[in-house]
This record gives C-alpha cells, sequence and structure tokens, in this order.
C-alpha cells in the first residue's frame, strides 16, 4: 500500500462524510474536528486512525511500521457506513414517507370531522 492510496482512502471518506453528513472541511482531519461527533463512536475511532495513517504514510520509516491491514480495515468499517443507500431502498422510503404523510392527514382530518359533530350536537 503506497501513500497515495492512503490519502485516497482518506479522501473517499472525507467526500463521504461531505456528503452524507453535511460536514464542511478540506481534509479528513478538518471534517473530524468539524463533524466527527455525528459519526458513532467507533466509526470516528477508526476514520480518527485513517487520520494518523496518513501522516505516518509522509514518513518513510513510518510507513514501513504501519499496519496495512487493520487501515484497510478502518477505511472499510467507515465505508460501510457511510456509503450512501441504494436507489432502490431511497424508492423505498420516500413511498413509506408518503403512506405516512397520507395516513397521518386523513386521521387528522376524521378526528376533526368527528370533533366538529360532536361539537354540533350529532353524535
Amino acid at each position: 500500500m503506497k501513500s497515495a492510496s492512503v490519502e485516497q482512502m482518506a479522501d473517499r471518506v472525507a467526500a463521504l462524510m461531505g456528503d452524507r453528513l453535511g460536514v464542511r472541511g478540506r481534509t479528513l482531519g478538518d471534517k473530524l474536528r468539524r463533524g466527527g461527533a455525528r459519526l458513532p463512536r467507533k466509526i470516528r475511532a477508526e476514520a480518527e486512525l485513517l487520520n494518523r495513517a496518513i501522516a505516518e504514510a509522509g514518513n518513510p520509516v513510518l510507513r514501513t511500521r504501519m499496519d496495512h491491514t487493520r487501515v484497510a480495515a478502518a477505511f472499510d468499517a467507515c465505508m460501510r457506513h457511510l456509503r450512501p443507500i441504494g436507489g432502490r431502498q431511497r424508492w423505498r422510503n420516500r413511498i413509506l414517507d408518503l403512506a405516512a404523510q397520507v395516513a397521518f392527514i386523513t386521521l387528522a382530518t376524521g378526528l376533526l370531522l368527528l370533533a366538529t359533530l360532536v361539537w354540533r350536537g350529532f353524535l
């Protein structure tokens, strides 16, 4: 694993944090400082490990000592948490939201009609 690939991993995680969480910043470190609290504790720890790996990748001695499998596992954990929802799931969520809205409006209208009938003395 080269230092560029570690940087690419960090850039990908930073881009997903920006897209999914709305966190602004240029680097992964900036985004972790601004919006890291929005991540679960374990995922934040993995992202911080990935951020430290960027600094280690810049030093040739530390690059050889870096646990590449651990960095790859941290990247995978971050990607699993931040990956975008698929099109089918997004479509299903929209339909369920619409159905819930219609059910709420129907219930509210029915209760309002029932209250009006009771108030007018028809029931």
